[in-house]
């Protein structure tokens, strides 16, 4: 069974820093178990920005637009977030955040 099935059928616990600054996660494709990083930053203004790390959001086929992934994350709204990413093509693997 692939990464991406297991991952889909048993999520990972994920636990985040209270009032994180960056928050890294790493994603695995359902193309071949791929690996991608995408992150949430936070701007001069405090609120998150999404970084797809070079790729265009679009790759990630995801049912939500940035914006919609960038306010959930200034709401702190970890489990939404994610559940929004998983959405597309690419699951969440693992998060680490500072």
């Amino acid at each position: 069974m692939s990464r991406y099935v297991t991952l889909m059928n048993c999520p990972p616990k994920i636990k985040i820093c209270d009032k994180a600054r960056e928050v890294i996660l790493t994603l695995i494709s359902c193309m071949c178990d791929n690996k991608a990083i995408v992150s949430f930053k936070k701007n001069q203004d405090g609120d998150y920005k999404f970084n797809t790390k070079g790729r265009h959001i679009d790759n990630f086929q995801i049912k939500y637009e940035r914006h919609e992934l960038e306010w959930a994350a200034d709401s702190q709204d970890w489990e939404v977030v994610i559940n929004m990413i998983n959405t597309g093509t690419s699951v969440v693997e693992k998060v680490i955040s500072r």
